[in-house]
Order: structure tokens, then C-alpha cells, then sequence
């Protein structure tokens, strides 16, 4: 009689690597899909052609304003012609946008300010959470 021995399988020495491949395209999408959303920016919306003029039965805009020194202003109540801090600004625009949430909040920059100081404005108007900013502008001649 024969005795049929059994084999032994010798075990496989390799990694399967098709899990990690699955794992890494995951991966890929989702940084894909998440890095427009990670840069800082500021979204102003340009208009294509001249200024409309504000609807007159919307809210009176808060105007934050910038002047030629890089001085930063905010036209609410009786200290409208007195500088303010940044930190001050945003606390001033917080309780302004309790009392009146909808109203609409403009940016009025002097014309030779430098373009960071309008960014740190509107980034400041944002951590106090204005939804949109408008950018004043003077009329066509």
C-alpha cells in the first residue's frame, strides 16, 4: 500500500498590497475634493460692468471705512469721525449685526491705501461674521 504524504504549503512571503492601493486612492480623492476649500482667500464679487446703486429699502449699511493713513473707521453712532482698533471694529460690528442682522456692510477705502490693509479689514469683517461685503466705489464721470 501507498502512503499519500501530504505537502505542506509553504507560506507566502509577499504583502498584499491591493487594500493599501484602495486606501491611498480614498485618500487622493478626498484631498482632491478638500483643497479649494483649505486656501484663504477673500471672495469679493466684482461687478462685470458700472455700480448699481443700493436698494433703498434695504437696511442703512454699516460703513467701514480706510483712510490714506491706513486708519480704520466704522460710521456708527456719535464716534463715527474717531479711528478705531481692528479688535474694536469687529466687537462694534458684532453688536450692530445682533441688533440689525440684516444690514448690509460696505467698504469704503481711500484710493492710495495699500491693498493689504483693505484684506486685514475684510478678513476682520469676516471673524466677525459678515456674510458678504460690498465695496464702495465713486460714480463714472
Amino acid at each position: 500500500m501507498q502512503r499519500y504524504q501530504r505537502r505542506r504549503r509553504k507560506s507566502v512571503a509577499e504583502i498584499n498590497v491591493v487594500p493599501y492601493i484602495d486606501v491611498m486612492l480614498v485618500l487622493l480623492i478626498i484631498f482632491m475634493a478638500t483643497a479649494p476649500v483649505i486656501t484663504q482667500g477673500v471672495n469679493v464679487d466684482l461687478p462685470q460692468a458700472e455700480a448699481e446703486m443700493m436698494p433703498e429699502d434695504s437696511d442703512t449699511p454699516l460703513v467701514a471705512s480706510v483712510d490714506a493713513s491706513g486708519n480704520y473707521f466704522l460710521d456708527v453712532g456719535d464716534n463715527q469721525n474717531e479711528a478705531v482698533d481692528l479688535l474694536v471694529l469687529s466687537d462694534m460690528v458684532m453688536a450692530q449685526l445682533k441688533l440689525t442682522p440684516n444690514a448690509p456692510v460696505v467698504v469704503k477705502g481711500d484710493a492710495s491705501v495699500r491693498y493689504d490693509v483693505i484684506i486685514q479689514l475684510m478678513a476682520t469683517l469676516k471673524a466677525a461674521g459678515v456674510p458678504s461685503v460690498g465695496l464702495m466705489t465713486q460714480p463714472a464721470e
